[in-house]
C-alpha cells in the first residue's frame, strides 16, 4: 500500500518547535488514521491534546502508541483521553465541559471523528443512513456549539471540521456526501456568525485517496488505495502528515485572516475525474428529448401541435 513516490521531507513538522506551547485541543478520532496523525503533530508542536472516541479500547491503544512516539521525540507535550459518541448530546457536553475544567481553556477543536460504509444508495437502510449522517454532521453540529457555548464565544478559539472530496457527488457514499457537504456549508455559516466573537471555523477535505491503514482496515481491503494514483494529477496516494499539516496551518496565527474556508487535499484529484467508480459497460443510453419532433408528420405519435 506504499504509494507515495517522490522525495520524502523528512521533518517531523513543518511549523516551529513550541509553537502551541500552553495551548489545548480536542480531537474527536485522535487515536487512528488522520486523527493520530494530527494529534501527533499537535503534540510535537507542544500542545495539550484531548483524544476522544467511542470505542474506549481504540482509545488505550492509539494513546499508549502516542505517548510512546512522544517520548521518543523528547517533546514533553500531555495526551489525555475522554471516551465519547460524538452522536450523544450528552456525552457531547460533558467532553467539553471536562476538558475546560481539566485544563482552564479550550483553544481548538478538530472535528476529525467519522464514519462510513460503503453501499449503493438504494441499499442504504434508514438505520444506516442516520448513523452516519448523526456521526458526520450532526456529531460536528453538537461539538462545535458546545466548543462555542462553553468557552469560545467568550475568549475566542479555532475550529477545523472535517469533509471529504464530495464536490461531484459520491457514488457508493450516499450517506457519507451528503453529511459532509453539510459540513462545508455549516462551516461556512459558522465563519460567519462567530466571527464577532473572534472564533475562526474551516474545514479540510481530504481526497479519497489519503492512504490510511485504518481506512483500509475500516473498509475491509488493506489494498484499496492501490489503483487510486493513476487518478490523480499528481500521481500519487497522500499521507496523513498531509492532512495534519493543513490542518496545524488553519489552527495557526498564520492562518488569522482565514474562515469559512474548506481546503481541498487531494492531489488535484477533485478537479480531474470521479475516481472510484464507473457506469456499467452495458449502461444504455437514456431517452432523448426533441422538441422538434412533435411536429413532424412522420412522428410516431401521428399528430400535429394544433397550438
Amino acid at each position: 500500500m506504499s504509494l507515495h513516490h517522490g522525495k520524502p521531507l523528512c521533518v517531523s513538522s513543518i511549523f516551529r518547535p513550541g509553537l502551541y506551547d500552553g495551548q489545548v485541543a480536542i480531537v474527536t478520532g485522535g487515536a487512528t488514521g488522520i486523527g493520530k496523525g494530527i494529534t501527533k503533530e499537535l503534540l510535537f508542536l507542544g500542545c495539550t491534546v484531548v483524544i476522544a472516541s467511542r470505542k474506549a479500547d481504540r482509545l488505550a491503544d492509539g494513546a499508549e502508541e502516542i505517548r510512546n512516539w512522544l517520548q521518543n521525540t523528547g517533546r514533553q507535550a500531555s495526551l489525555h483521553v475522554l471516551q465519547c459518541n460524538v452522536r450523544k448530546e450528552d456525552e457531547v457536553k460533558n467532553l467539553i465541559s471536562t476538558t475546560v475544567r481539566m485544563f482552564g481553556k479550550l483553544d481548538f477543536l478538530v472535528n476529525n471523528g467519522g464514519g462510513q460504509f460503503l453501499s449503493s444508495t438504494a441499499d442504504i437502510r434508514l438505520k444506516g443512513w442516520n448513523a452516519v449522517v448523526e456521526t458526520n454532521l450532526t456529531g460536528t453540529f453538537l461539538l462545535c456549539r458546545e466548543a462555542y457555548n462553553q468557552w469560545m464565544k467568550d475568549h475566542g478559539g479555532v475550529i477545523v471540521n472535517m469533509a471529504m472530496d464530495m464536490w461531484k457527488g459520491y457514488p457508493f457514499m450516499g450517506h457519507s456526501g451528503a453529511a459532509r457537504a453539510g459540513v462545508v456549508n455549516l462551516t461556512k455559516t459558522l465563519g460567519v456568525e462567530w466571527a464577532q466573537s473572534n472564533v475562526r471555523v474551516n474545514a479540510v477535505a481530504p481526497g479519497s485517496s489519503i492512504a490510511s491503514p485504518t481506512a483500509a482496515a475500516n473498509y475491509g481491503n488493506a489494498n484499496i488505495f492501490d489503483a487510486a494514483a493513476v487518478n490523480i494529477p499528481l500521481k500519487r496516494t497522500g499521507t496523513v502528515e498531509e492532512v495534519s499539516s493543513a490542518v496545524c496551518f488553519l489552527l495557526s496565527p498564520g492562518a488569522a485572516f482565514i474562515t469559512g474556508e474548506t481546503i481541498r487535499i487531494d492531489g488535484g484529484q477533485s478537479f480531474y475525474i470521479t475516481p472510484n467508480f464507473r457506469l456499467s459497460e452495458d449502461s444504455k443510453p437514456s431517452d432523448v428529448y426533441r422538441w422538434q419532433s412533435q411536429f413532424d408528420s412522420d412522428h410516431p405519435t401521428g399528430t400535429k401541435s394544433k397550438l
